[in-house]
């Protein structure tokens, strides 16, 4: 059974200069093709599940595909609630079982944000989950979820002391980082994501990161990142695969046939982003 917890997989990320796949699934196919992928390549994964994800195939549901998927798996198997706003389905996912959460405070000024995230940081705790922080909104909309807006980022020091008096495990910093697809390579902060590791020595999420190169990746997990999230990657991928299959098989009315080809079309693609994140064979 490798039912697992966010903090050890990153601390052991942290100590071995990778970055563990965090990836949003969308249903079961996704979650056991992702798994497959972290399992063939022996590393750890971060499955991430949205609040929109979550509530439209509920959360026993989900949860129940998790711990069968997680519990046959040979590889640590983090389950994450990403960008959760709403306190309640947050309670809701700790007293189903999630392994962590992000606390997304974004929305709210910083004074409520660190109150607020105190109190999840609490709660949390009491379940024996873990919570990765946010106060500074990640550019672009996803699941429903952000803003197309710039969101002010705090000074450095705001930034160290919300972490520091809420207790968050890990924190998810605005760098010039956006959810979706990037027109261009971005140019990132990455002298924030030292300043901010220097400070607290805590691991950083990088959100938005489909779309990046691989040696930004790279750049950015040697600074600290050691959680990389990426979810519009799989799901282009996810949706590419029905295309592509029923475009070349018109013909074909058997769905264990196209279900096979999507599952190994996102495996892929999970098996690409794990091999560059360095975390191919840290598992035994």
């Amino acid at each position: 059974m490798t039912v697992a917890k966010l903090v050890p997989v990153l601390e052991a990320a942290t100590a071995g200069g990778y970055g563990v796949l965090a990836v949003n699934i969308v249903n079961g196919l996704t979650l056991r093709a992702v798994v497959d992928a972290a399992e063939e390549l022996r590393a750890p994964v971060i499955v991430q599940t949205s609040v929109k994800t979550v509530l439209s195939q509920g959360i026993p549901e989900t949860m129940s595909m998790y711990r069968h998927a997680a519990e046959r798996a040979t590889v640590p198997v983090v389950l994450h609630l990403d960008h959760c706003t709403d306190r309640n389905v947050l309670l809701d996912c700790l007293k189903a079982g999630w392994g962590s959460v992000l606390f997304d405070c974004s929305g709210r000024t910083l004074e409520e944000a660190t109150e607020q995230t105190k109190q999840v940081v609490r709660e949390a705790r009491s379940f024996g989950a873990d919570v990765e922080g946010e106060i500074e909104g990640i550019t672009g909309v996803e699941d429903g979820v952000g803003s197309d807006d710039k969101s002010e980022l705090y000074p450095l020091d705001d930034a160290v002391r919300f972490i520091r008096e809420t207790g968050i495990d890990c924190f998810a910093p605005a760098i010039g980082n956006a959810h979706g697809d990037y027109p261009q390579l971005p140019n990132l902060d990455v002298d924030r994501v030292d300043s901010l590791v220097d400070a607290t020595g805590l691991p950083m999420a990088l959100h938005g990161g489909s779309g990046l190169s691989d040696d930004q990746f790279r750049d950015l997990i040697s600074r600290g990142c050691a959680k990389v999230n990426i979810s519009t990657a799989l799901k282009q991928a996810y949706i590419d695969a029905h295309r592509d299959f029923l475009a070349e098989n018109p013909d074909c009315h058997e769905p264990l046939t196209l279900m096979a080809f999507v599952s190994s079309r996102v495996s892929m693609v999970a098996q690409g982003l794990i091999k560059v994140f360095g975390s191919e064979g840290r598992v035994a």
